[in-house]
């Protein structure tokens, strides 16, 4: 174990590689295995009265669910252990293999298909708390919203430039093509690369990402166990003791629960939009991978302006302003043409550029709200937020979609989100939030 160098240049590149090695899944799984879903394992008419844009919705919530109650626990063994690089590595390598097994899913098999995709969801979710806690350790308050959005900005690199690969498979597949692959049969060899570029990658960014911190004894109480039962006790204990020191800091609870309702919306918009771009815009499946890609490049830039403004006005002032932005995208989205994609690309401009300002900016604002020595602990619990937001925008999309039959105003419910988000953000007062760092403790 050794201890990190803030503000390494290697180190920091080493870290940030690791969003350039997951974003090619996080990218594949909207603009391409959630309209192939709805396309093909999906059967024509729906599956046992459900159509494939509400399943898909549904399923989101209740992985989503999963997570919520997972990752706290997780978070506090790895500060415990000393273990982030060893649970990042195991999760995204099984979130990978899970990946590596969804293009051998019969046409038809809906259950299956759900179940594997929500399990790749998880070890992705899952790896990215362990990623996010490296965040604290290697920066300084100053530095810290640069370099939240430098790792946001390799990500939507590394996943538009697989998915310009895969956008290349699709478009030389089908009748016309030259590849012999068929429409499905090219979907599912993109879907098994996102799955190889993930795991590859990861590889790569842990050879320069090295563990830190020392390990610590099992408290004699929990040593009459087996190893695995006493830190899941450690975690459940440590996780029970945060949550109730949460309630003395009030600013920092109010961050959290603004970031609950602002990112139910954006995650909505996120994980809806291939299945709401294929089943009520009726657009085909390389036309939404053009938009998913058009989204990763502008967000690039718009991680780094994000960065930039932050600088000048504030995280939480930039965040605001992207969120003004966020809610006119729910309702331009509800207007959206059925049959053009020009539309839905414009649309996918705009997403870009706000997308990776109100990520990155979240993530590192709330960097600055804890404590370094439990930061594992601490993004596991923003985990939590993250995942227990994102139950509710697809639950409530989901359930509007298959009330009235169409997407349309189940997107443009999303608006409200956004609205009590900002609203709440507004009234965070971030330098006292800061202030209450120094008195946590981790025991």
């Amino acid at each position: 174990m050794t201890s990190l160098v803030r503000n390494d240049r290697k180190t920091i590149f080493g870290w940030a590689m690791y969003d350039w090695a997951n974003s090619a899944f996080a990218v594949t799984l909207g603009a391409i295995i959630a309209p192939f879903f709805a396309d093909v394992i999906v059967p024509e008419g729906g599956w046992n009265g459900w159509s494939a844009e509400t399943l898909w919705a549904a399923v989101v919530s209740i992985g989503s669910t999963v997570l919520f109650l997972m990752m706290p626990v997780l978070g506090a063994i790895a500060d415990f252990n000393s273990a982030r690089r060893r649970f990042l590595r195991n999760c995204a390598l099984g979130g990978g293999v899970m990946v590596l097994l969804l293009p051998f899913v019969p046409d038809g098999t809906v259950p299956w298909f759900l179940v594997i995709a929500i399990t790749a969801h998880i070890g992705f979710v899952a790896s990215n708390v362990f990623y996010d806690a490296f965040l604290p350790g290697l920066t300084t308050d100053d530095t810290v919203d640069r370099v939240s959005s430098k790792g946001f900005a390799f990500g939507y690199v590394g996943g538009g430039l697989y998915l310009v690969l895969a956008l290349a498979l699709l478009l030389l597949s089908g009748d016309d093509g030259i590849t012999g692959l068929s429409d499905s049969g090219a979907a599912r060899v993109a879907i098994l690369g996102s799955g190889l570029w993930w795991m590859g990658f990861t590889l790569y960014s842990l050879r320069h990402l090295p563990e830190v911190g020392e390990e610590s004894p099992i408290p004699a109480r929990y040593r009459h166990m087996r190893p695995w039962r006493a830190y899941t006790a450690i975690g459940f204990g440590r996780s029970f003791t945060t949550a109730k020191k949460l309630v003395g800091y009030p600013q920092l609870l109010l961050f959290v629960l603004a970031f609950i309702f602002y990112n139910d919306g954006v995650q909505t918009v996120i994980n809806i939009s291939g299945s709401y771009a294929s089943e009520t815009l009726g657009l085909e499946i390389a036309e939404i991978a053009i938009a998913f890609l058009v989204v990763q490049f502008v967000a690039f830039g718009g991680a780094l302006f994000f960065g930039m403004l932050a600088d000048r006005i504030g995280a939480k002032q930039a965040i605001l302003w992207s969120l003004v932005v966020w809610s006119l995208i729910s309702v331009v989205a509800n207007f959206l043409p059925a049959g053009e994609a020009m539309p839905f690309y414009l649309l996918a401009v705009v997403v870009g550029w706000v997308m990776g300002g109100v990520q990155a900016l979240s993530r590192s604002l709330y960097s600055t709200m804890i404590p370094e020595e439990a930061s594992a602990e601490f993004f596991g619990f923003y985990s939590v937020f993250s995942k227990f937001s994102a139950i509710w925008g697809p639950l409530v999309f989901s359930i509007v979609s298959h009330r009235t039959g169409s997407g349309r105003p189940a997107v443009l419910s999303i608006v409200v989100f956004f609205i009590i988000g900002g609203i709440l953000l507004a009234r965070v007062n971030v330098a006292e939030a800061r202030e209450s760092r120094a008195r946590w403790s981790a025991g």
